[in-house]
């Protein structure tokens, strides 16, 4: 296990590096450099231009320098002192808005992954423990429906229907509207995950050592809890490494709908506005975390099926 834990680290350094350039490239993509477009945007906006604070912003990114001279800048101020840059759009440093938005936005990740397993694991051992049932219908009716429907119109519904009924105070920053929208969020998670799981769980049930464990008398209880099911949990642990970027992507138009203070609206006000340091450093950040849960998720699976590590340790050597 630790040799391939030690496989999987070194795996991250070039990873990392090459996500950090490609930030990096996001952020000089636009034409001129980040003095030039402030100065424009200000001019834009009828302001006058402080020398001073241009100066100062030359000084800090390096502007006048070579391109890895500030590539080793940008990347050297994040991981030394936290300095991601600065943001045109709200003229404060990228960090403190990091700061407001990503515990809120991990919350929502983590609440939506229970949401999701909570749900998907019992209706999918109960859809294919009972196969072409009433019961088995009605779910993947409703898995295919929560597939189709689309989250900004559910969340609209569930919205309309907290207000009018249970008169919540709905589309603000509280409860009841952090509730809707991990159900939103994961409604589309829970029924693919269901329609996996379903076909995982039946593929193994269906395979010689389960037949041979019931012919030898093993209940069927103790039997799906300690084979098949386990080995057909893979997908739900898989889902760990892309959770984030999943979530962030899916609940830009959630978010906005429901007025939630999240990455999601930040990185699409971001990139509309060409705010590029805000835009690359949420990006830089969400694909870091996205290596870190493939880890996490690749352990996990390692540690739940021996198959895995072992199939790697071997095909390495």
């Amino acid at each position: 296990m630790l040799r391939f834990l030690g496989r999987r680290l070194l795996y991250m350094v070039p990873t990392l590096l090459l996500i950090s350039v490609a930030s990096f490239v996001i952020i000089q993509l636009p034409p001129g450099d980040y003095a030039t477009s402030y100065v424009a945007r200000l001019e834009a906006e009828g302001q006058a231009v402080d020398t001073a604070q241009l100066a100062a912003l030359r000084e800090r990114f390096g502007l006048g320098d070579p391109v890895w001279v500030q590539y080793w800048k940008w990347i050297s101020g994040i991981l030394l002192h936290g300095d991601f840059g600065y943001s045109f759009d709200y003229a404060t440093n990228v960090s403190g808005l990091l700061a407001d938005r990503l515990p809120l936005t991990a919350i929502l990740s983590i609440s939506t992954l229970l949401f999701t397993w909570a749900v998907a694991l019992p209706i999918g051992v109960y859809s294919a423990l009972k196969q072409y049932s009433p019961g088995d219908y009605v779910v993947t009716t409703i898995g295919f429906l929560g597939l189709a429907t689309p989250n900004f119109l559910l969340a609209l519904i569930m919205m309309w229907f907290a207000f009018s009924t249970f008169g919540l105070s709905v589309g603000k920053n509280n409860l009841p509207t952090f509730l809707i929208a991990i159900v939103v969020l994961g409604t589309a998670g829970t029924a693919g995950l269901i329609r996996i799981l379903r076909a995982n769980l039946l593929d193994e049930l269906r395979k010689p050592y389960v037949i041979a464990a019931r012919a030898q008398g093993m209940s069927e209880g103790p039997l799906l809890l300690r084979y098949p099911l386990r080995v057909a949990l893979n997908p739900f642990i898989s889902t760990i490494g892309w959770l984030l970027p999943g979530i962030i992507g899916g609940e830009v138009i959630v978010a906005q709908v429901a007025n939630l203070n999240t990455i999601g609206p930040l990185l699409l006000g971001a990139l509309r506005s060409q705010d590029m340091y805000l835009a690359g450093s949420i990006i830089l950040i969400t694909a870091v975390l996205t290596v870190i849960g493939t880890l996490i998720s690749d352990l996990a699976l390692a540690w739940a099926d021996p198959r895995v590590r072992l199939r790697t340790v071997g095909g390495a050597a």
